[in-house]
C-alpha cells in the first residue's frame, strides 16, 4: 500500500480543515517546502499537496507547484486543475499526477481529454463524499450521486480514484470501510486511494487488509498519532 502524506496550503499556510470547511482549519508551523523536505527525509517517496485557494476559486496557484516540483519526491497535486490546459500546465512543471474532482462530478468529459493527452497513470479522479454525494467546486457545491459520479469517471478511463469520507477528514476517527466497499464494487479494478479520519497504525493496516492500493495520511502526521519513517517500514509505500 502507497502512502501519500499530505501538505494542504490555504493563504500559503500548511493547514488542515475539518470536515472540508473552510473554517474550520488548524495551521501547521512548517513552510510548504520545508513540510515537503520534511517527508522525503522521512523516506516519503509521494507527497500528495491540496492547493486549497485554488479548489475554493478554480484558479490554481501555480507558484506553490514551482515550490513543490524538482525536490526528489513525487507530487499528486489537486486543486482548481478544472480544464485540460491546466492538466498539461502542471505536468510540464513537473507534477507526476494531477487530482480532478470538481470534473469528475460535473465533466467526466474533461478527464477523457486529460487522459487522451497524458495518460491514464497521470490523472486520478477525486470523489469527496459526503451523506452519499460526490462534490466539487472545493466541496460548497450539492454534489451528484456516487454511484453516477465513479460510473462516469470509469466510463471515461480513469484508473485511480481517490475517495475522502468528508464527513471524518480531519477528525481522525476512523476510515469509512462501508465507503470504500462500496466503491470497490463499484470499480473493481480500479487503484483505490484512501483519505478521511485515518488516525493511526491501526488505521493504516485495516485499510491494507480489505486491499486498498494507497492511503493519504494529514492530521495524524502532523500531530503525532502515525509516524511516517515507521509507516513507511512497515508498508513499504
Amino acid at each position: 500500500m502507497e502512502l501519500y502524506p499530505a501538505i494542504d496550503v490555504l493563504d500559503r499556510k500548511v493547514v488542515r480543515l475539518l470536515h472540508g470547511d473552510f473554517g474550520a482549519s488548524t495551521t501547521y508551523g512548517h513552510s510548504v517546502g520545508d513540510q515537503l523536505a520534511a517527508w522525503r527525509q522521512a523516506g516519503a517517496r509521494w507527497v500528495h499537496v491540496i492547493d486549497l485557494d485554488g479548489a475554493r476559486t478554480g484558479s490554481p496557484d501555480t507558484g506553490l507547484w514551482r515550490k513543490v516540483v524538482g525536490r526528489g519526491v513525487s507530487v499528486q497535486l489537486g486543486g482548481g486543475i478544472r480544464g485540460v490546459g491546466d492538466v498539461e500546465a502542471a505536468l510540464a512543471r513537473g507534477v507526476t499526477r494531477v487530482i480532478m474532482g470538481t470534473s469528475a462530478v460535473w465533466s467526466p468529459g474533461v478527464l477523457a481529454k486529460a487522459i487522451a493527452r497524458s495518460s491514464p497513470d497521470r490523472v486520478v479522479a477525486a470523489v469527496d463524499v459526503r451523506d452519499g454525494r460526490a462534490g466539487g467546486a472545493g466541496w460548497l457545491d450539492d454534489g451528484r450521486d456516487l454511484v453516477s459520479v465513479v460510473e462516469g469517471v470509469r466510463e471515461v478511463g480513469v484508473k485511480t480514484l481517490l475517495v475522502t469520507a468528508i464527513s471524518r477528514d480531519g477528525a481522525m476517527t476512523g476510515p469509512d470501510l462501508d465507503l470504500l466497499d462500496r466503491v470497490r464494487g463499484l470499480a473493481p479494478d480500479a487503484e483505490i486511494l484512501a483519505a478521511g479520519g485515518i488516525a493511526s497504525m491501526g488505521d493504516l493496516r485495516l485499510l491494507a487488509s480489505v486491499g486498498v492500493d494507497g492511503a493519504v495520511i494529514g492530521r495524524a502526521l502532523y500531530e503525532g498519532g502515525i509516524q511516517l519513517g515507521e509507516a513507511l517500514d512497515e508498508f513499504g509505500g
